[in-house]
């Protein structure tokens, strides 16, 4: 009984083993959840491959003593820990019970813990770390995945996520520790220790603080006329972003009544993730037209990522693509920087990254403005540490973005922050409308100036790990062994890029230069007419997901042509290499279907 200390968990396991029911027992028990570089996410419930106080208690003692052999000074300088607002009640599961779990473990073996004491942000937890000078962070939360999912976040002395080969060492170190500790259930006794401090009030603000130096045109904010909507979706965005619009000097915007408060059962949504568009934003278009709101601004529920609308002069409403919200970003951030900035010489130690699978329009402001762009591997966690060494030798890192609307502005969050680019984002707003442009026309602008980027990203459904296995095997055997696709339907291929195997077509050696993941898939084919397309998996999802664009040179502003081109290369991708109705693939539209 040592291992079933839960009631309910308890209960679960004892009605199946009672039942004899073999089939769901494997499910809970047939394999370990595995901890990678986006450390756990998994639905809550009983056994070893979800999420549960038990599996909590394993993965923190398994924490800890990587620590521990890593860190020399771990029990005077400690570790920082957060969560937001989900909750399982069949399997009596939440974040702040996993939370107060993690605490316990450390606690219990000397180390200091700095444990919130209410939800926060997921960035709010980066930014402890390097405030602090902490050891190591742990976010408990599975930020936009369904309400039954729950996830544990590791970042590391430098602010940013872990990367390999912590994951393996920290992996190993859970597998040997998988016995629970005296009082390993027993979360009452941290609130006596000493041990445990409260960051909240200090960090709530000192960020406020720090992000202001972000903030260019505060007379401009305290005189504008644009409204704002904001929703949080259920999460845990509201009060921050209120805070964050303070800290500008901007007038708080409206928040959406249903959605304000957290609620671990996202009443309001089927799924809480403001990335899928219109869907998730019914309630703000209502409330933005009654109360005369232009922009409205949404995060997901841990507030690391940012979408934003714009009503246009047709009175529809257009949701910006991450891709497109980057660009706007990048342009104003380095515009802001320029201006602060008139040593010539400056520049050659300014930096932007974005990752392989986002738009290239960072590295077409960059040539023309003479920064320096690096593009990295899908997520923050590459970014972030990329961010952390090139600022270590000296280079300002103004902004980081990935399409999947998660945008760094402010380096003092080395991940993504939804908090810090939701205000940014008004107060770019409301310098434009000083100059009566909205979000869209500067966009428009920013493509005259750097030229067209068009991109088109979906994915597929596909809960069979040995088709998406065969899928990817087959593009790298096309026509015969070894040999992958030199066309698709009319396009010629003309490069090809796997960063699972480590082929690059384009490097003399015909090695890739960016790292390599065997334990993930991830193809980039480059096309004769210039376009480029990546097909990846998902590491949190059972999603393959795709990505395209057509790049243009500044001028080229046949717009219509382009995304022609655009959907005729997409759906060339999609019935010759994806073939969704021989892998039996769900398709995107079709999954948001069953949702609705």
């Amino acid at each position: 009984m040592l291992y079933l200390q839960n009631p309910k968990t308890s209960a679960i396991v004892k009605e199946l083993v009672a039942e004899g029911n073999v089939a769901e027992l494997q499910k809970y028990f047939g394999s370990r959840m595995e901890f990678g570089t986006a450390g756990l996410r998994a639905a809550m419930g009983a056994g070893i491959s979800h999420m549960n106080d038990l599996t909590i208690i394993q993965t923190t003692q398994g924490f800890c003593r990587y620590l521990e052999k890593n860190f020399s000074d771990l029990k005077k300088r400690g570790v920082v820990i957060g969560f937001d607002a989900r909750a399982h009640l069949s399997s009596g599961g939440s974040s702040k019970r996993f939370a107060r779990l993690a605490a316990n473990t450390f606690i219990s073996q000397g180390v200091p813990v700095y444990l919130f004491s209410d939800i926060t942000p997921t960035p709010f937890v980066p930014y402890t770390v390097t405030h602090l000078k902490l050891c190591a962070g742990i976010m408990v939360t599975a930020s936009h995945n369904p309400k039954q999912d729950n996830g544990y976040k590791v970042y590391w002395e430098n602010g940013a996520q872990i990367i390999s080969p912590h994951d393996k060492g920290i992996s190993q170190a859970i597998e040997e520790n998988k016995e629970p500790w005296p009082q390993a259930w027993d979360d009452k006794q941290i609130d006596s220790s000493v041990l445990l401090h409260d960051p909240y009030a200090t960090i709530n603000k000192e960020y406020f603080k720090d992000i202001q130096k972000q903030c260019f045109h505060r007379k401009i904010n305290k005189e504008t006329n644009l409204k704002f909507v904001h929703t949080s979706v259920h999460g845990v965005g509201h009060k921050f972003v209120q805070l964050a619009f303070q800290a500008f000097d901007l007038r708080p915007p409206f928040a959406v009544p249903e959605q304000k408060d957290p609620d671990p059962e996202f009443p309001t949504v089927k799924y809480p993730n403001p990335e899928e568009g219109k869907g998730v934003l019914t309630l703000s278009f209502a409330l933005a037209e009654k109360d005369g709101a232009k922009i409205i601004l949404a995060n997901d529920p841990d507030a690391d990522r940012l979408a934003v609308a714009e009503k246009q002069e047709s009175g529809e409403w257009k949701v910006f693509s991450g891709n497109e919200l980057g660009a706007l970003l990048g342009w104003w951030i380095f515009t802001c920087w320029k201006n602060q900035n008139r040593d010539a010489c400056a520049i050659k130690d300014v930096y932007m990254l974005s990752s392989t699978v986002s738009s290239k329009i960072l590295r077409a402001i960059a040539l023309k403005e003479g920064f320096h762009f690096e593009e990295t591997l899908t997520g923050f966690k590459w970014m972030g540490n990329r961010a952390k060494q090139l600022m270590d030798q000296g280079k300002a890192v103004l902004f980081a973005f990935e399409e999947a609307i998660g945008y760094m502005c402010c380096p003092a969050v080395l991940d993504k922050d939804g908090v810090s680019a939701a205000v940014i984002t008004a107060e770019m707003a409301s310098f434009l409308a000083t100059r009566n442009l909205s979000l869209s026309q500067q966009l428009k602008a920013v493509y005259d100036e750097y030229g067209l980027h068009i991109t088109k990203a979906s994915y597929f459904i596909c809960h069979d790990p040995k088709v998406i296995q065969q899928l990817f095997d087959n593009l790298r055997n096309y026509d015969g062994k070894d040999t992958y696709p030199k066309s698709c339907g009319r396009f010629k291929v003309s490069g090809i890029r796997d960063l699972t195997t480590g082929y690059d077509s384009s490097q003399p050696d015909q090695k890739a230069i960016l790292p390599i993941s065997k334990s993930s898939q991830m193809i980039t084919f480059t096309f004769a007419n210039g376009g480029v397309a990546t097909m990846r998996t998902s590491g949190t999802e059972p999603k393959i997901k795709y990505y395209s664009e057509l790049c243009a040179p500044p001028g080229n502003s046949d717009v219509e042509q382009l995304k022609k081109e655009l959907d005729e290369l997409v759906n060339a991708l999609e019935k010759h290499f994806f073939q969704p109705e021989k892998n039996n693939l769900q398709r995107k539209t079709e999954f948001l279907l069953l949702l609705n």
